[in-house]
């Protein structure tokens, strides 16, 4: 009984994994267009040059995508999620300075930016999201929202224990935190540099911080 039990438990051991070969290909795409827009741009970006490049055959690009925009908005959240899992973003801090929490951010903010892995997935989601309402709505949902969020918690909690006066808009800070720097980026009018964030920061705690 255990001899005939031998060969159906080793064609078992030995049958493929499809969930892992698909993660594999998954993940192969996902590399592909990270990299292939910093090389090509977005205009030139094709699911053809995708599928080459990641060895897969496009059907399977258009099983898990409708476009090559929704390839290049999962393959940003993975590289966000990779960021914060080697370290490269650790999340906002709380300890309890705000203009040293804000810089803190901020400058890793500007290092992503300076670094062109993460620079050229970026450029090409903002500017496919601005010709493309559907993109845009999703960038700002599962990209962007989240982030900001994370501003706006720690700038409340600096409300809360006083540091940023009762009656300021958070909202409104926190563009006035973000929106020079992505105008900066975006458009390319200066060199982004921590000292500049420093002063960035220090400028609108000046005009939120308590009466």
């Amino acid at each position: 009984m255990a001899d005939t039990a031998r060969p159906a438990q080793s064609a078992a051991a030995k049958a493929p994994d499809s969930t892992r070969r698909s993660e594999r290909s998954r993940r192969a795409i996902l590399d592909a267009v990270l990299a292939l827009v910093g090389e090509v741009g977005y205009n030139k970006l094709t699911i053809e040059a995708i599928a080459a490049r990641a060895g897969v055959g496009k059907q399977t690009i258009y099983r898990w995508w409708p476009s090559k925009a929704a390839v290049l908005l999962d393959a940003s959240l993975a590289l966000a999620g990779d960021a914060e899992t080697e370290g490269e973003w650790a999340g906002f801090p709380d300890t309890g300075d705000l203009a040293a929490d804000l810089k803190y951010v901020l400058r890793a903010t500007v290092d992503e930016f300076n670094n062109e892995k993460y620079d050229a997935p970026a450029r090409a989601l903002t500017a496919a999201g601005a010709t493309d309402p559907e993109l845009g709505r999703k960038f700002t949902e599962q990209l962007l929202e989240p982030q900001l969020a994370l501003y706006e918690q720690r700038l409340r909690s600096a409300q809360q224990a006083g540091q940023v006066a009762e009656d300021a808009d958070l909202r409104i800070a926190l563009e006035m935190l973000l929106g020079p720097l992505t105008h900066r980026w975006l458009h390319r009018t200066a060199p982004l540099s921590h000292a500049y964030t420093d002063l960035l920061v220090d400028q609108v705690l000046r005009g939120i911080g308590p009466r």
